[in-house]
């Protein structure tokens, strides 16, 4: 039993990170699949490059729910089970892993931007809103959502640590899971990371491509 839960809740996170928000949003309001244009990727920076801010912002919020809310919920209601800040750990890379990897698209997912900033908030407000701040300062100043996001990821686990005993005690599950996801965002943003560097990546804003 010391197991069952916590294995329950990581699979159940996975599910819910399976729902691809990009691909069911844009079915939703009869825009094209974002894995035909673009960068191909179902997230809300390439469903803006459709045209419509809308679908990207509910595309954003969604995805950023399916990391926050099985957190809260670990949190919430966890205790009489003992789902402790191990199982949050886990809640929080199974939802993420439910993203890029998710059971009801043929394992086709998106880059996980989104739900791992919503995991990082449920993990702490302080924290997600330190990460957020830094995709913003970071997407603001050079207009490349993906140097944002690899920015962002890379500070989210030292900003965990960084706040040990000052707002929160670090835990070294919850570490090493920031760790882990910063590390597969990283790996799922290997492209854009030529791109990058060879100065051919799409900035914020660029339409679809045909």
């Amino acid at each position: 039993m010391d197991t069952l839960y916590p294995t329950l809740a990581a699979i159940a996170a996975y599910l819910v990170g399976s729902l691809a928000f990009a691909v069911i949003v844009s079915r939703a309001m009869g825009l094209s699949d974002p894995r035909t244009f673009g960068s191909k990727n179902p997230g809300a920076t390439n469903v803006l490059r459709s045209g419509s801010k809308a679908a990207a912002i509910t595309t954003l919020l969604l995805d950023a729910c399916k990391g926050l809310l099985p957190v809260l919920a670990v949190r919430a209601w966890g205790r009489p089970y003992g789902l402790d800040e191990g199982t949050v750990a886990l809640v929080a890379l199974g939802a993420f892993l439910g993203h890029l990897y998710p059971v009801f698209f043929r394992f086709q997912g998106g880059k996980g931007v989104a739900t791992f900033i919503g995991a990082v908030f449920g993990i702490h407000w302080l924290l997600g809103v330190a990460t957020g701040l830094t995709w913003l300062a970071i997407a603001f100043f050079f207009r490349y959502s993906s140097l944002a996001s690899l920015v962002a990821a890379v500070f989210a686990p030292a900003y965990y640590l960084f706040g040990h005993r000052l707002q929160w005690y670090a835990e070294t599950p919850v570490a090493l899971a920031l760790a882990a996801m910063a590390l597969l965002l990283a790996w799922r943003h290997r492209e854009n990371i030529k791109r990058l560097v060879a100065g051919t990546e799409s900035k914020l804003g660029s339409k679809k491509q045909s």
